[in-house]
């Protein structure tokens, strides 16, 4: 009796030794996985490195290249401080007349003409112009002319008669309508010549300006 009360003993302690590994294996192999803490390399590369490369390159805004200044830094010449006037003593050969285009300066600053004058026959001071502008004549280099106030250049202008072609619409004209280059407003001079309303007969030649 006495040695089956001590096996018994030690089964139940035996077994309750086991229950008690197993459970400290069990606890062993659960511990939370949400308990890891980001290393501080991860947290660092998180943050952005790439933001200065984000700001847009200059790509520089296209502006006007033409300022109404010269490469000098001279303003051109504006109708609002030229006046015009014609010198027709050049004289006329082969049923045409030969004047000089002079522009003035009036202002109280130098400019500069640059290149060629446009010029048409008008009605009027406020008159459309009748038939073709003048042709350019390319035989006079295109040269700066600078203008202290003053002085003045020109532009050699050919008028052809309008009697030479047959086929031409004759209409009076009452003088000149010139742009000076570059320019959108006018000035006019008063001359009396006879146009045509054809606009595929040229009248008018003129040259670019050169120093008076």
């Amino acid at each position: 009796m006495t040695n089956m009360r001590v096996k018994n003993g030690l089964l139940l302690t035996m077994a309750a030794a086991s229950v008690f590994l197993l459970s400290g294996c069990f606890q062993t192999q659960a511990q939370p996985s949400g308990s890891a803490v980001p290393s501080d390399t991860a947290s660092a590369s998180s943050s952005p490195s790439a933001s200065a490369s984000s700001t847009p390159a200059s790509s520089g805004s296209a502006t006007p290249s033409s300022t109404g200044t010269t490469p000098s830094g001279v303003a051109l010449c504006k109708a609002g401080s030229l006046t015009a006037s014609v010198d027709s003593t050049g004289g006329g050969a082969a049923g045409s007349v030969y004047m000089k285009l002079i522009l003035t300066n009036s202002g109280t600053q130098p400019c500069v003409l640059n290149g060629f004058p446009g010029v048409s026959l008008t009605s009027g001071p406020a008159g459309d112009p009748i038939g073709a502008a003048a042709a350019r004549d390319d035989s006079q280099p295109v040269t700066q002319v600078l203008l202290a106030p003053g002085k003045a250049g020109f532009a050699q202008l050919r008028y052809t008669q309008a009697g030479n072609y047959p086929e031409c619409t004759q209409a009076p004209a009452a003088g000149f309508r010139v742009y000076p280059p570059e320019d959108t407003a006018s000035l006019f001079i008063p001359q009396q010549y006879t146009a045509c309303s054809n606009t595929n007969i040229n009248l008018l030649t003129v040259q670019a300006f050169q120093a008076g």
